[in-house]
């Protein structure tokens, strides 16, 4: 990607820090600074700074939500100020969430869900997102928002999609019982079996990627099996794929819908269904 007119200069080194194969012309260009015109506004993103040029990128945050009125404080109270857009995606909460979040962020989106699931409020937020870049993440206070500098890194570093691993050097979770902490490993190496990758874990809800690949990762499953679907897609469909380390804590208030022998078949049945589903193809 790259500015125009009088900055075709400064797009060269511009591809140093986003490769030029990535250009996608349905997706906006990036907005180039020169650092010796201090006096250009650079608007509201994230300034990835090499030299004397300045890319700015857009960042989308979705927030997949039901009745985290207790917990939104937590989460929008940390998120950093170069984040642009917030994207809360309302599964019909009844405790003030909507009106907490606008509260605390008066500038947040608020989408309300038509159907229910994880997967479907994932799928309705990213199509919201106007950013170069998605950050998904969960509303229960139990994912920093202080790690999506970590993640954008990796993606201006070159991968195409950064998933948060609590197995990573560096990395925990407070909240996984030995049970489903076995699980999640079990269900890790089948993946890894059976598309030939190496995550470490794979039913862990943080990811980020460059919005431009939203042809293969937009969902079409509802529940929680939607992080093992994005990370299926992402195998079939050619994209690198980078771990971080992320430190889970416990959920602050409420209890969770998940529901570890249910949704675990439902990853299982994912990854065989999709290893024999059409592979995710980009239209010209």
């Amino acid at each position: 990607m790259s500015g125009a007119g009088s900055q075709s200069a400064a797009s060269a080194s511009a591809a140093e820090l986003v490769r030029e194969d990535d250009a996608d012309p349905g997706v906006p260009a990036l907005h180039l600074i020169d650092a010796a015109h201090p006096d250009e506004p650079a608007g509201r993103g994230w300034p990835i700074r090499r030299g004397d040029l300045e890319v700015v990128l857009r960042i989308s945050v979705v927030i997949p939500c039901v009745d985290e009125a207790l917990n939104l404080p937590s989460v929008l109270s940390q998120m950093p100020s170069k984040v642009g857009e917030v994207i809360l995606v309302d599964g019909w909460s009844t405790d003030g969430t909507v009106e907490i979040s606008r509260d605390i962020r008066p500038d947040v989106i608020v989408v309300q869900q038509d159907r229910t699931g994880k997967g479907d409020a994932l799928k309705a937020g990213f199509e919201m997102a106007t950013g170069d870049i998605i950050v998904m993440m969960d509303g229960d206070g139990s994912m920093s928002p202080r790690e999506i500098e970590a993640m954008v890194n990796a993606l201006v570093a070159g991968a195409d999609v950064v998933k948060g691993s609590r197995n990573l050097d560096g990395g925990h979770s407070a909240d996984l019982t030995r049970t489903r902490d076995l699980g999640n490993r079990a269900l890790s190496v089948l993946f890894n079996a059976i598309y030939d990758a190496d995550h470490t874990d794979l039913c862990y809800g943080y990811m980020a990627f460059w919005r431009r690949h939203l042809w293969a990762l937009s969902p079409s499953v509802s529940g929680f099996e939607v992080e093992t679907f994005l990370n299926v897609r992402a195998s079939r469909a050619g994209l690198k794929v980078v771990e971080v380390a992320s430190k889970e804590g416990r959920r602050l208030y409420g209890n969770s819908n998940l529901h570890p022998i249910r949704d675990g078949l439902r990853i299982v049945r994912t990854m065989f269904r999709e290893r024999i589903a059409p592979r995710p193809v980009l239209a010209e």
